[in-house]
């Protein structure tokens, strides 16, 4: 099971790119890869644009059209994977409360045989997300613009396993310096 982050992004609204923030004294980027490895997964893949941060234990692969959105960055990221890579979770870097128990559910969803597997917070899907390699070719397709996978779950929702997070992670997000000064020093709901 291969872990992905999006970490490419440059924080416009908050004037330093997301990957080199740091929450408690680790860069963003350098988190979210140590939360996938928690997880479960291996390789994990580091998606940077904006800015590099060296990311230990993670292969980080440049996206150089980060600027046209998300969409080039899983797209960049499903083609860094190793063709033994047979599913992949993918995680955002401005997400640091997603704790590892969260990645392990969706693993353990991907291991009861489902192909596509969306953490759900308050009933509402949000991140993380699993999808099976079989659905690589389309969902990098449809990744166009600011969206990721979104299209690709809306267009095949029968196809999704709902994953409950609520009790270990939070998906706040942090797009701004009220938002990281507002996470600092929480953790993940049950870590």
């Amino acid at each position: 099971m291969a872990g992905l982050l999006l970490a490419a992004g440059s924080g416009s609204r908050l004037g330093t790119p997301k990957a080199l923030l740091e929450l408690d004294g680790e860069p963003l980027a350098v988190r979210g890869a140590r939360t996938l490895r928690e997880g479960g997964c291996d390789p994990v893949v580091v998606v940077l644009g904006a800015a590099d941060v060296p990311v230990p234990g993670a292969l980080t692969v440049h996206n150089p059209d980060w600027a046209t959105g998300m969409g080039s960055s899983l797209r960049a990221g499903l083609a860094a994977l190793p063709a033994r890579a047979e599913a992949v979770v993918v995680a955002l870097a401005d997400q640091p409360l997603v704790g590892p128990e969260a990645v392990r559910r969706l693993v353990a969803a991907r291991r009861s045989g489902a192909t596509v597997a969306v953490a759900t917070y308050g009933g509402r899907r949000r991140n993380p997300v699993l999808i099976a390699r079989e659905h690589f070719a389309e969902v990098a397709e449809l990744a166009v613009g600011d969206v990721g996978a979104r299209p690709f779950l809306r267009r095949h929702a029968a196809l999704v396993t709902e994953v409950p997070c609520d009790d270990v992670a939070d998906p706040a997000d942090i797009d701004t310096a009220e938002d990281l000064a507002r996470l600092a020093g929480r953790t993940a709901p049950g870590a």
